[in-house]
């Protein structure tokens, strides 16, 4: 189908390069591209796609905009807080290029649905944030023999490549066979993320995007790059397809999906409203404070940084990764509430602790965001 006066004016400046020109943008237009995420990478990564003409682009993503959201996430906006980001994500697109069909999944990526929804198109950009959906994708493109244009982001680091067996690249299991334990990794909203960054790494897995696309176009394919937004310096690491890679090796172990337990950014509390054995409320926390003669000890893992931000009068910080050098501070022989943003990293320290001859350690389950919401709303939230 040819392109229409509307289109040959919007995309001139692509239809002026020999390497695009009317072919190539009859292919961006016949393309389609799911985007997994409309967070910090797809937020980019979706916008430059539609501004580019990529005829039909999906969006899967479960979760709302938060206030939190908008310091990177530049595809919402202040009014969409509390909106489906599906939603919210749809609205700025077709804002931007109608031409374009947006298609949404207002849905978490799972073993159920990954296989149907992404063999409805022909390049997967990896959006995600955490290790479950990102082996997710990786299997799932593997056994759909489709390209998966991977993305990552952390504190002033990010990086980028073009994951695809079918291309003769490697895998993310070539890289890495299984996910790191539960809570091994902290998330963005433990270590924090430089604004930007997300916005850089999602242009260059669009920039991926689009030339697969064309067909056209030097590919890191084989290549990881890795960015200091700190430093700004880039930097290349080969990468080789692993013969013995569980899924895409000679002999695979794994043909079909698995869903891993969440890793990364989820709390490790319970789903569930009962209390877990090693866990305490809020409300048992105010009483040890309030309450001296209980002798119990509360300790604030977090940073100093975050401290700066909000603490509780009373609590002693000892920041996690100073827990070792400083556990001598802590009576083996008291009751101990680890508190710290989440809960998260508090069960990870209740562990380290336990390991090293404390009996009766607690996590105080929500941390200071549910001391913000049933103590004492004043306290900023972040």
């Amino acid at each position: 189908m040819e392109l229409n006066n509307e289109e040959i004016h919007r995309y001139s400046r692509h239809l002026l390069l020999p390497e695009v020109g009317m072919a190539g943008q009859k292919k961006l237009r016949a393309a389609r591209v799911l985007c997994v995420g409309a967070g910090g990478l797809g937020s980019p990564a979706l916008l430059y796609l539609a501004a580019a003409g990529i005829g039909r682009i999906g969006i899967i993503d479960g979760d709302t905009v938060d206030p939190t959201n908008l310091q990177r996430q530049i595809i919402h906006g202040t009014p969409d807080v509390g909106r489906r980001k599906t939603a919210s994500a749809k609205d700025a697109l077709n804002r931007l290029n109608p031409h374009s069909e947006v298609i949404v999944h207002d849905a978490r990526l799972t073993s159920e649905n990954a296989l149907e929804i992404l063999r409805l198109y022909d390049i997967i950009v990896d959006g995600t944030d955490n290790f479950p959906t990102r082996y997710l994708i990786n299997d799932a493109c593997v056994l759909l023999k489709k390209p998966n244009v991977y993305g990552a982001v952390f504190r002033f680091e990010g990086q980028a490549s073009v994951l695809a067996p079918v291309l003769g690249g490697p895998c993310y299991r070539c890289l890495y066979p299984e996910p790191p334990p539960p809570g091994a990794a902290p998330s963005c909203a433990e270590a924090g993320v430089l604004g930007v960054l997300p916005g850089i790494v999602g242009c260059i897995q669009a920039a991926e995007a689009i030339k697969l696309a064309l067909g056209n176009g030097g590919s890191l394919i084989g290549r990881l790059l890795l960015f200091d937004a700190w430093e700004m310096k880039f930097r290349e690491v080969k990468l080789r397809r692993d013969p013995k890679c569980p899924i895409c090796g000679e002999r695979p172990a794994l043909r079909r999906l698995v869903e891993y337990q969440p890793s990364c950014g989820v709390s490790t509390a319970p789903a569930s409203h009962s209390l877990h054995p090693d866990e305490v409320t809020v409300q048992d926390m105010k009483r040890a404070i309030e309450n001296p003669d209980l002798n119990i000890q509360v300790v604030d893992i977090r940073e100093p940084d975050e401290h700066a931000i909000a603490h509780i009068a009373g609590v002693t910080l000892i920041p996690m990764r100073a827990l070792a050098e400083r556990i001598t501070e802590l009576d083996p022989n008291r009751t101990v509430y680890l508190c710290c943003r989440t809960g998260a990293r508090s069960t990870r320290a209740l562990k380290f602790l336990k390991e090293h001859g404390f009996k009766d350690v607690k996590s105080v389950r929500g941390g200071l965001g549910a001391w913000s919401e049933e103590i004492d709303h004043a306290m900023p939230k972040y």
